[in-house]
């Protein structure tokens, strides 16, 4: 067994046979295929929604993009949530979406901004097979900037049935992820985490199940040294 096979097998050893069984369940879900980005949110309860909808259709990262308005977390509404999420800031720049963008292109993401200029894609429309995307959530008045289209790859919208032509941003997001989360896991063949992101996972959320994580893993590096074990 590896050094991060031990600390799994350990640290479950502390929380019950179910509890594990749901993470493990939870882990088979997840997926990095679609991220979701919020640029420069200032409604508190507005960024806390989308973290919730995000954990609750399995979405792991977000990324936070900080210009004017400073990201903070509701805890009504979020409801711990984001413990469980891998929350990505970005606010040391000067250009803080121009380094988030050029990140996540790094990382092979296609940039879908949400957008009701024209050209946009309906949601019903969307390609979801055509590789991996971020879609980028704008403020709640300006919604996504300059910066952003510009960027972009794809425009997306939800086309409107109304008088009003636009949704709130946490209603918004939650029609997007939960029509493209859905359409992911029936369309594109490899939307799971990898087994090494699942692993690194599993212990960061074993981690937040047990109390003083680093002093139990402590004791088992102790116990290996006394046992002459590597770890």
């Amino acid at each position: 067994m590896d050094d991060d096979g031990l600390i799994i097998s350990h640290l479950s050893g502390f929380i019950t046979e179910k509890r594990v069984e749901r993470i493990e369940e939870i882990i088979a879900k997840r997926t990095r295929y679609l991220t979701v980005v919020l640029e420069d949110i200032y409604q508190s309860q507005n960024a806390s929604a989308v973290l919730r909808t995000c954990e609750c259709f399995g979405i792991q990262d977000v990324h936070i993009i900080e210009n004017r308005n400073p990201y903070n977390i509701n805890p009504m509404v979020v409801q711990g949530s984001d413990k469980w999420l891998n929350i990505h800031k970005y606010n040391q720049s000067v250009d803080n979406t121009l380094e988030a963008v050029n990140q996540l292109k790094s990382e092979g993401y296609r940039i879908i901004a949400t957008s009701l200029r024209d050209g946009s894609v309906d949601l019903d429309g969307f390609d979801v097979v055509r590789g991996k995307f971020a879609i980028v959530f704008g403020n709640e008045h300006l919604g996504v900037s300059a910066s952003v289209l510009e960027q972009a790859d794809e425009c997306l919208k939800i086309s409107m049935c109304g008088f009003t032509q636009s949704l709130n941003i946490s209603v918004s997001a939650g029609v997007i992820i939960s029509q493209l989360s859905k359409k992911i896991r029936d369309c594109v063949s490899e939307w799971q985490l990898t087994d090494v992101e699942q692993k690194k996972l599993r212990i960061e959320w074993l981690k937040s199940s047990v109390k003083n994580p680093q002093m139990l893993i402590n004791r088992l590096i102790e116990e290996c040294k006394n046992k002459n074990i590597s770890l």
